[in-house]
């Protein structure tokens, strides 16, 4: 299958959602910059009590050293004060800017198709939702308000320097050019250079999960030379991606520090000059100095969260990038008439010009119990997703009643068709609440009638809190088989028409599994069941089988129809069972 990387919001994207979450807030934010302006003002003071000296001692005044000491400490006291509060308050607007952020990127995850979920692959999801929200969350918490701080600070205290003398401002505009080109040439490569190194460590976490989860397959096919290259590839890659913005950091960050030194020294030597030609006062000078140097931490928590901002930023392009993934389906007002399921000639490419299957005609009668047989890679996964309403053909239709099954909204389409794989999830919380997913209304009795019929109520009730166990991460580790068992009373649950189940009890024994779907058939009584099976009794046991080759259902037919035909399920059933065996 083709992987796709899910689509990265541009630039106008990202700065028109920062903005309109920063500005959702508007009197938490005028709050916190007011107290952050206050703070600043309060700093102010100190450089100028200390020229205020500097030109009291020049002219010989006296001087109360202790009133101006008591005087610096308590505005030195009152800015401590008002920056904790200012810190406490940019913390506050920051989380929960962090948490509507989290919650609308679950919306959107939740709302993808799951085609595109399929096709984009773990590795892309998987750094999605753990590296870039954890990157933009330092930067919410931390890069955002630091840089907040910054500006406040830095603009009060320009004004501060202006007021003192405009003429001392004129050294400081000495490193603009510097910093201004330094920072843009830095700026404009920043931004791919972060997206890259996400990207390459979404191929690298990708890789790793394929050979960990097909370990069994990757020893048995003596892949593992193979797997080993494509690791090391993975990882040069994504070694490269990091190489390439910490280059850019090691060239700017010199720049920027060399920045900082010219405004104080060029203070201190053009305020010379210009005292020494009458143009500004000894205690204008003192001050200006004290202001440039005092400019050096604004100016540096600022360049320094500025390159936290261009990965926070890119990971932000990451998470709204999900929002542009297209629908895979335009909903009808079209209603269903009836329950027949049936394929039309259907074609359906992974990769473009590259069928997997090739003009496949199926109709499923209601009620009817249908295997899908046939060696692996044959196409019965995909053409079970296609008949569950997962992909859309590429040519031909799917449809139920007649209506084709990528034209009915998703909950709709649901009532109509499930699909159960032998992938499943057991969720963080309790045993009931991972079963009411399917239907969040149902009393305890219908679960436990669900988890009946799967032959799961016995180890469930016999678990210290019963239906109230937590399992999932931290809760009580229940097995593969369990976990399966969970999948399908889900399904028992959401009680929908026709199933699709896709080696849906591959994880648990076969004796078991066997006395597991008897059960689950007198359950599903009426209901259609399509089931893609390995174990041939499953095909033993169903109205029909298909028998499916290269993409195409060469053979279609009862058990023992196709065992008397002798052609490739007899076959399979010879090799599986051992003799043609009749019911």
């Amino acid at each position: 299958m083709a992987r796709e990387i899910l689509p990265v919001a541009d630039r106008k994207q990202v700065r028109a959602y920062a903005r309109r979450l920063t500005l959702k807030y508007p009197r938490r934010l005028a709050f916190t910059l007011l107290l952050h302006g206050l703070a600043a003002v309060s700093g102010l003071v100190v450089p100028w009590q200390l020229g205020a000296l500097v030109q009291d001692v020049q002219y010989g005044a006296e001087v109360n050293v202790t009133l101006v000491a008591v005087l610096i400490g308590v505005f030195l006291v009152l800015q401590g004060f008002l920056m904790r509060y200012a810190v406490l308050a940019s913390a506050r607007l920051g989380e929960k800017v962090l948490a509507e952020l989290r919650e609308e990127f679950v919306d959107r995850v939740l709302g993808l198709p799951l085609s595109t979920v399929e096709r984009a692959g773990a590795g892309d999801l998987i750094t999605r939702t753990s590296r870039d929200v954890d990157a933009l969350s330092r930067t919410v918490r931390h890069a955002v308000p630091e840089t907040l701080i910054a500006l406040v600070t830095f603009v009060i205290t320009i004004g501060a320097l202006l007021l003192v003398s405009p003429l001392l401002m004129l050294p400081m505009l000495i490193a603009g050019p510097l910093i201004y080109a330094s920072t843009r040439w830095y700026l404009r490569r920043a931004r791919d250079g972060y997206l890259r190194e996400n990207a390459a460590y979404a191929d690298m976490t990708e890789g790793l999960a394929e050979t960990v989860e097909g370990a069994r397959a990757v020893e048995a096919l003596g892949l593992q030379e193979r797997r080993r290259e494509r690791t090391d590839g993975d990882i040069a890659g994504s070694f490269a991606a990091e190489r390439y913005t910490l280059g850019l950091r090691t060239r700017w960050y010199p720049a920027v520090e060399l920045g900082y030194v010219i405004p104080v020294v060029a203070a201190l030597l053009v305020g010379g000059l210009f005292y020494t030609n009458d143009l500004v006062t000894l205690a204008q000078v003192a001050t200006a100095a004290l202001y440039a140097q005092q400019l050096i931490d604004p100016l540096d928590r600022f360049l320094m969260w500025i390159d936290e901002l261009q990965v926070g930023g890119a990971s932000m392009a990451r998470l709204l990038g999900v929002a542009n993934v297209p629908d895979d389906r335009v909903a009808s007002a079209a209603e269903p008439a009836g329950e027949s399921l049936e394929a039309s000639e259907v074609r359906y490419a992974y990769r473009e010009g590259r069928d997997v299957l090739h003009g496949v005609s199926l109709t499923v009668r209601p009620g009817e119990r249908l295997a899908m047989v046939g060696p692996s890679g044959a196409g019965k996964s995909t053409l079970g997703r296609l008949l569950a309403g997962i992909h859309g053909p590429r040519t031909g239709a799917v449809t139920v009643g007649g209506v084709p099954l990528v034209d009915l909204p998703l909950d709709d389409l649901r009532g109509h068709v499930a699909l159960v794989t032998q992938e499943h999830h057991v969720f963080k919380g309790s045993l009931r609440d991972n079963l009411l997913i399917a239907r969040p209304d149902a009393a305890d009795p219908a679960v436990l009638k669900a988890l009946e019929a799967v032959d799961a109520v016995d180890w469930v009730l016999g678990l210290p809190a019963g239906l109230d166990t937590e399992v999932g991460s931290g809760g009580l580790a229940i097995s593969a088989a369990q976990a399966q068992q969970l999948a399908l009373a889900r399904l028992v649950l959401a009680d929908p028409h026709t199933l699709v189940l896709d080696e849906a009890t591959s994880l648990i024994d076969p004796r078991a599994a066997r006395h597991l779907e008897r059960s689950l058939a007198a359950v599903l009584e009426g209901r259609t069941v399509i089931a893609i099976a390995h174990r041939l009794y499953t095909a033993h046991d169903a109205d029909r089988v298909a028998v499916v080759e290269d993409g195409q259902i060469s053979e279609l037919g009862s058990h023992d129809e196709l065992v008397a035909e002798g052609g490739s399920y007899a076959a399979l059933w010879t090799s599986w069972h051992g003799t043609p065996v009749k019911r």
